[in-house]
C-alpha cells in the first residue's frame, strides 16, 4: 500500500456517499471552506485524509474498497481518502453521547448544570466507545503514514488520537487543531478526573496543539497547568510533559474569498436573491445565517429584534430580518428543543407585528447554501451574537459577500472577535437590550461609514484563507 507523507485525520471527510433513486451509489465533495482548504492543500502533495464513514451508504462505500481507501473505487479528482467503517453503536456513543453531547458542551459551557452533566456507568460505557473510536483512526493512520509523516489532526472528536500514534510511532510528526472553544479550569474541572486527565494528555502526544484564539489557547494551557501540574509557560506558549516540550499556536482560520466571491456569482445564488427580494420588497435587511446549535444563540438574537420593534417602533414596516437555520444535531433532544424554540418565538414576533403588507421575520430552518450567499450579498446588518464560539466564519463570510456593505454585530465571545472587533458593533450575547441597541444602531448607520467598516471587516476576515491556514500549520511542524 501507498504510504502518506502528510495525512489529515477528521471525523468528516471530504466526500460522502448517497443512494440515488436506482440504488446506485453517488458521492459528492463536501461544502465550506474549511474542507475546500484543506482539500486544495491535500491536493499539492503526497497526502491521505482520513475520515469516519457517517452514514449508511458512505459504509457500503467504505466496505466496498479496498482498505477503505474510497479514491480507489470512485475518481475523487486526485485526493487520497481512507473512509473507516466503525460499529454503527460505536459510533454513535463516541460522536453523539461524547463529541457532541459532552465535549461540544463543556467548551462551549452550555450545560444548564442543576440537571446535567451525569457522569455514571453509562457514561464510562460511552467514554470506552469514544476510546475505540479514536483507537481505530489511529490504525488508518499508521497503517497509511510513511517514516517521518506529518499528521494534522482535526477538533474534539479525535482529542486521545496523538498520544496514541506517538506511543507507537515516535517519529512521525503530530499536530492537533481545536476548532472549538477551551473551556477554562473552573468548568473543564466538573468532567471526570480520569476523562480530565485522558483528554489533556492526548492532546499532548502532538508535538504542536493549535487554536483559534489566543484566549482558547490559554484556557487550554492553564488546564494543563492546574490538572497535569505540567510545566506550562504562558508567554511562549508551551508546555513540558513527559520529557517532552509541546508547542502551542494562535491561527485564526480566515475566510474562502475567492471560493465564496465565485460561488456567490453563480445563477442560482441570483435567483435566490430575486426571490427574497420579491419577498421583503426593499426594506433594510438584518441577516443571521447559523446552524440551529445551542451557541448560536439564535434565541437571545431574536428577542433582541422583538425588543428592536418594540422600543423603536420608526423601523415597523421599514426593516425584515431574515433568520437562515440549518439543521443540527437532530439526535441529540437538547437540539430538538432548542429548534421548537427558535420556531415559537419566530411566529410569536410574527402574530405580534406582522401585517396584510409587511412580514417582519423570515425564519427558514433548511440547508440553503446558494440562499444564505444571497442574503449575505443583500444584508444591510449581519447579526452574529454566539454564546461561545471557536471562529465563527460567517462573522466573516457576511462582509466579504456583501454588495453595498454590510454593519456587523458581533459577540465578544466568538473567536472572530479578536480580529473583527474595531469595526463592528461589539455585545455581550446574554445582553438582549444591548444587542437590541446594536441592531438599531447599524440600521441608522450612515452609508459611507457602513461601506468603509465592511471594506476593513472584508480584508482582515481573507488574510488568512483555509489553504494558508494549513500549510502554516504544517511548516510549524517542521
Amino acid at each position: 500500500m501507498d504510504k502518506a507523507q502528510i495525512l489529515v485525520a477528521s471525523n468528516r471527510g471530504p466526500v460522502s456517499y448517497s443512494v440515488d433513486d436506482a440504488g446506485a451509489l453517488t458521492h459528492r465533495r463536501g461544502g465550506g471552506g474549511l474542507v475546500s482548504g484543506l482539500s486544495a492543500a491535500a491536493e499539492h502533495g503526497d497526502t491521505l485524509w482520513v475520515c469516519a464513514a457517517l452514514s449508511d451508504a458512505d459504509r457500503t462505500a467504505a466496505a466496498q474498497a479496498p482498505e477503505g481507501r474510497i479514491d480507489r473505487t470512485t475518481d475523487l479528482g486526485g485526493l487520497r481518502v481512507t473512509m473507516i467503517d466503525i460499529p454503527e453503536d460505536v459510533f454513535d456513543n463516541a460522536y453523539t453521547g461524547i463529541a457532541n453531547s459532552t465535549l461540544w458542551f463543556v467548551q462551549h459551557m452550555l450545560y444548564e448544570t442543576p440537571s446535567k452533566p451525569v457522569f455514571d456507568a453509562a457514561f464510562q460505557r460511552r467514554w470506552e466507545d469514544y476510546r475505540a473510536y479514536n483507537a481505530a483512526f489511529a490504525e488508518a493512520l499508521l497503517t497509511g503514514s510513511a517514516e517521518n509523516a506529518r499528521v494534522a489532526v482535526q477538533d474534539y472528536h479525535l482529542a486521545l488520537l496523538p498520544r496514541m500514534l506517538r506511543g507507537r510511532r515516535p517519529d512521525l510528526r503530530i499536530a492537533h487543531f481545536s476548532h472549538t472553544p477551551w473551556a477554562p479550569p473552573e468548568y473543564f474541572r466538573m468532567l471526570p478526573a480520569g476523562v480530565r486527565r485522558e483528554l489533556l494528555e492526548g492532546m499532548l502526544g502532538a508535538d504542536r496543539l493549535g487554536f483559534l484564539s489566543p484566549r482558547w489557547a490559554d484556557a487550554f494551557l492553564r488546564c494543563c497547568a492546574e490538572f497535569l501540574r505540567a510545566d506550562v509557560d504562558l508567554e511562549r506558549r508551551t508546555v513540558e510533559y513527559g520529557g517532552r516540550v509541546i508547542g502551542v499556536g494562535v491561527h485564526p482560520l480566515g475566510a474562502d474569498a475567492e471560493g465564496l466571491l465565485q460561488r456567490a456569482a453563480e445563477p442560482d445564488v441570483a435567483e435566490r436573491a430575486a426571490a427574497l427580494r420579491e419577498r421583503v420588497g426593499d426594506r433594510r435587511l438584518i441577516v443571521r445565517v447559523d446552524r440551529t446549535e445551542l451557541s448560536k444563540n439564535i434565541v437571545r438574537g431574536l428577542e433582541a429584534y422583538r425588543e428592536l420593534l418594540r422600543t423603536r417602533p420608526e423601523w415597523r414596516g421599514r426593516v425584515a430580518h431574515l433568520a437562515f437555520a440549518y439543521p443540527s444535531r437532530t439526535d441529540v433532544p437538547e437540539y430538538r428543543e432548542y429548534t421548537e424554540e427558535v420556531r415559537r418565538l419566530a411566529k410569536e414576533i410574527g402574530d405580534e407585528f406582522g401585517t396584510a403588507d409587511w412580514t417582519p421575520l423570515v425564519l427558514e430552518v433548511q440547508d440553503d447554501f446558494p440562499r444564505s450567499l444571497a442574503a449575505f450579498g443583500m444584508a444591510d446588518v449581519l447579526l452574529v451574537n454566539p454564546i461561545r464560539d471557536g471562529m465563527n466564519l460567517v462573522a466573516k463570510e457576511g462582509p466579504v459577500v456583501s454588495r453595498d456593505g454590510c454593519a456587523l454585530v458581533l459577540s465578544t465571545e466568538a473567536g472572530a472577535a479578536d480580529e473583527l472587533a474595531d469595526d463592528a458593533l461589539m455585545v455581550n450575547p446574554y445582553d438582549v437590550t444591548e444587542t437590541a441597541e446594536a441592531l438599531h444602531t447599524a440600521l441608522s448607520m450612515p452609508d459611507a461609514e457602513r461601506s468603509a467598516r465592511c471594506a476593513r471587516l472584508a480584508e482582515r476576515a481573507a488574510a488568512l484563507p483555509p489553504e494558508r491556514w494549513f500549510t502554516d500549520q504544517l511548516r510549524a511542524l517542521g
